[in-house]
């Protein structure tokens, strides 16, 4: 877990623990896997409210913090990547600007089950409340744990979160139902990034109803040209730009 990799983009330096393949792939790709999004990142003002829905080990929410100070609000139920998403904020010296809501974001307050197809530090794929991946297909259940969900309007109702000026959303199925409990907040947010697969489409059409709802219009879909290549879902999985 001493382990670390620094990463260099754009002048902003980071540091990022790398305990484990997967979670020196994010460090290796930092740059090369979604640049949509980092791109989308840098056209962040200065200071802005972020939440960073699905964290996962960090990497966006450390590159958002430090290279466009924004006050960013990490929401990551994964106990496996809670650690990692810790130190990630920890080693580049960002405690006074990210906080952590170890939490998943629902349609509504609930209690449910965090189904994970993976234990490894840095995976994806998990689901809340929900027996669908992020294809829509049945998960394949590795490992789960009892938990308390929460929509966009309980975060900031009930724990006092600032109502963001930007969201990342990244959470691998659900997206459409976290849309759906959330369109007060949406409706006050100058921009969102949120991934979506269109094969999936049930999520798409779904996602797209709310967005549309809450008042916000497609910029842009986007991901990585070498996902084209990809015959599986990756091919289908876009970063939508949506901004008021």
């Amino acid at each position: 877990m001493g382990r670390t990799q620094k990463v260099v983009h754009g002048g902003c330096k980071l540091i990022f623990a790398i305990p484990n393949a997967l979670s020196k792939y994010r460090a290796d790709s930092f740059s090369t896997k979604e640049p949509e999004t980092l791109e989308w990142i840098d056209t962040i003002p200065q200071g802005s409210v972020m939440w960073d829905i699905g964290a996962n080990v960090g990497i966006y929410t450390c590159y958002a913090a430090k290279a466009r100070g924004c006050r960013v609000f990490a929401f990551e139920p994964s106990v496996f990547n809670l650690e990692l998403l810790a130190r990630n904020i920890y080693l580049n010296n960002l405690t006074e600007r990210v906080t952590i809501i170890p939490l998943p974001l629902a349609p509504e307050l609930s209690m449910s089950r965090l189904i994970m197809t993976s234990t490894d530090w840095g995976a994806a794929l998990s689901t809340f409340g929900q027996t669908y991946g992020h294809d829509g297909e049945p998960i394949r259940r590795v490992f789960e744990f009892p938990t308390i969900g929460l929509s966009m309007v309980d975060a900031v109702a009930l724990l006092n979160v600032p109502q963001p000026d930007y969201i990342k959303m990244d959470v691998d199925g659900i997206e459409h139902l976290i849309l759906k409990g959330g369109i007060p907040i949406l409706r006050a947010v100058k921009g969102i990034l949120i991934e979506i697969n269109d094969a999936f489409t049930t999520q798409a059409e779904d996602a797209r109803r709310y967005l549309q709802e809450a008042g916000l219009s497609m910029q842009a879909k986007r991901h990585a040209d070498y996902f084209d290549a990809n015959s599986g879902p990756a091919k289908f999985t876009f970063n939508q730009i949506w901004v008021q």
